[in-house]
Parts: structure tokens; sequence; C-alpha cells
């Protein structure tokens, strides 16, 4: 199969590019680079033809003779759409609605589109793919237009999928710490305390980056029948935690660590997530990480690597203040498009 990834130099793009490509397919890559310099650590053996274009340029041609497209290319946390607002519906809701569409004139038959289980927002009880979704931010409520508009296009000759992750954790040559057991995993290594502003007391499902790329895979792989037009929450049931699990078991990887928790904190966000379908519709998928055995993959990584404060805290792996960076050097412009200065 001949698939563009948009976002290789992201987070997950970085790991799943080459992975798909080890099990023989054709994968193109396409960044428009805004986070180069957020590399970690050596963490794959072999990289893809990656293409230096905004998703919001690509044309109708780009896209000619790919057989799937997987689209991970988007703004990606709350504190961004607070901070963008109209541009993080331009690039998100806008931009992918606008590849999609491009997709399906050029023949591409598959389109994986990355949603997230934050469209629940605040939910009573537990949620599945059939339940009311509830967006509190922008970026969940882009993630939900999405997929009402380009579940649209779905026909005999397009079919588009959409992976509803839960919050991604895990290592990555592509490091984030600006996602929650990531973070407290820094916290853990450089100061010996993870310091919670709130009780910890919400609800948060996670799936660790690599189980996010087997889930892609198996879509990829699947038959046609079983992922058109559907929409799957990326998870397992084991795997909903309270924000204070999360905490006392980023702690328990790291020796030494104390944990503090505040009062009920003004993030009113929290869903419990039922996964039952992806794993008994999804040919092979099965999650095989859980947050424990996160916690010490980043434990080990950051010891190898020395991590310190500076890097942990620095603009390269956090997307908000890479994206401030950009901004104040006048490098982007206020719509997020690269200037002369580059």
């Amino acid at each position: 199969m001949r698939i563009l990834v948009t976002g290789t130099e992201g987070y997950l793009g970085c790991l799943l590019a080459p992975e798909l490509a080890r099990r023989g397919h054709d994968v193109v890559g396409l960044d428009t680079g805004f986070f180069k310099s957020g590399w970690l650590y050596r963490g794959t053996d072999r990289t893809v033809l990656t293409l230096d274009k905004d998703v919001r340029s690509v044309q109708a041609e780009d896209l000619v003779g790919f057989d799937a497209i997987v689209h991970m290319a988007e703004l990606s946390n709350d504190p961004l759409g607070d901070l963008l607002g109209d541009v993080t519906y331009d690039v998100n809701h806008k931009g992918t609605l606008r590849l999609a569409t491009l997709a399906k004139s050029a023949g591409v038959q598959r389109f994986i589109h990355m949603s997230s289980c934050s469209v629940y927002g605040v939910a009573d009880g537990v949620v599945d793919e059939s339940s009311p979704i509830n967006p509190q931010t922008a970026y969940a409520d882009c993630k939900a237009l999405v997929e009402r508009d380009v579940s649209a296009l779905a026909d005999d000759a397009f079919s588009p999928t959409f992976m509803r992750n839960a919050t991604a954790f895990g290592a990555s040559p592509r490091m984030r710490f600006d996602i929650v057991l990531n973070n407290l995993a820094g916290l853990a290594h450089t100061t010996g305390r993870i310091s919670m502003t709130s009780d910890g007391t919400p609800w948060r499902p996670l799936v660790h980056a690599m189980d996010i790329g087997k889930a892609i895979r198996c879509a990829l792989e699947a038959p046609r029948d079983v992922v058109h037009n559907e929409v799957f929450n990326v998870g397992s049931n084991e795997q909903n935690y309270q924000v204070r699990e999360i905490a006392e078991q980023v702690a328990a990887a790291f020796p030494g660590c104390v944990t503090e928790f505040g009062p009920p904190g003004p993030d009113n966000r929290s869903y419990r997530v039922n996964f039952d379908k992806i794993h008994a519709q999804l040919p092979g998928f099965e999650c095989d990480w859980n947050a424990s055995r996160g916690a010490e993959q980043l434990a080990r990584i950051f010891s190898s690597i020395d991590l310190d404060a500076e890097t942990f805290t620095g603009r390269g792996h956090t997307r908000l203040k890479q994206l401030e960076y950009l901004l104040r050097t006048k490098q982007i412009d206020a719509e997020l498009l690269w200037t002369a200065a580059r």
C-alpha cells in the first residue's frame, strides 16, 4: 500500500511512518516543520521521505497515486487552541476537510483521521462511540466537526476512519512534555517531586504512542467494510485512570519521588471511555502498554540521555512554547504560515 502520513516530524508520526515502512508499505511523509528542533534521542533506525509542505497548501496532484492517507498534522492540544483561536479551526477543521476532499478527488481510497477522546468532554459514567459528544475546547470541537464533515464524504470509492485516541503517553524521539504522563515523568526525573495543583480526581483514558501506531496499522490493513466510515475509541478499558493514579504510578518508576496534591481544580473535564469496539472489530489490535510500563520506559530513557531541566522545560518539546517562539521571531505569521525569515 502507498501511504501518505502527514505530521511525520511530530510525536506520533515519527514513530508510525518507519513502522509502516518496516511492514512493507511505501510511505511518504508530509510536514511543515514547526517542531524540527524537538529531537530528544535517537529512537528509530530509519526515516521516510518527508515533503516540506503545509497541509493547507497541498494540491490534488500531490495526492495522486496514494492508496491511503493517515492525517496527523493538526495543532495538537488545548493551550494551542486557546492561543490561536480561529487559526485552530482553519488548520484542524477546514484544513482537514480540504485535505479529505482533495484526497477523494485524487482517487485516494482510505483516509484515517486522528480524532480524540476529548470530544466527550465532561461525561457521567462511561462513554462509548455511540454516546453524545460534549467538546469543551477549540481542539476538541474541531475533532468533532471533522468527524461530522469528512464522514459525509464517504462513498463506495472513499472510506474514512476516525480514531478517537485516548491521551497519548510514552517515549518518542520527537518527544512531547505537554501531555500528562510524560510531563509528570519529566518532573519526577528533573525535580524528584510531583506537585499537583489539583486533587487528581478527574478521569483520563491513556494510550501509549506505540499502541496508537498499532491501531492505525490494523485499520489500514483491515478489510474495508470493517473500518468504512467507522469511529473507534483507541485504548483499553484497563487504562482509564484518575490523574492521581497516573501521578502515583509515575512516581513509583522514579525512586525517591515525592507526590503532592492540591484542592479541586478549575478544569472540569473528566470522562471514562469504553474501548470494547476496537478490540472486538479491529483484527489484531490490543494494547501492549500501560501507564506503569510507560513510566518505566521513560525513566530508563531519561537516565540514559541524562535529561536535564533545561531540556525538559524548553520549547523543543512543548508545542505552545515552540509556536510562541516562531511567532515572536516572525518566522511564522499570525496564520502560522512561514515567512521570508525562514
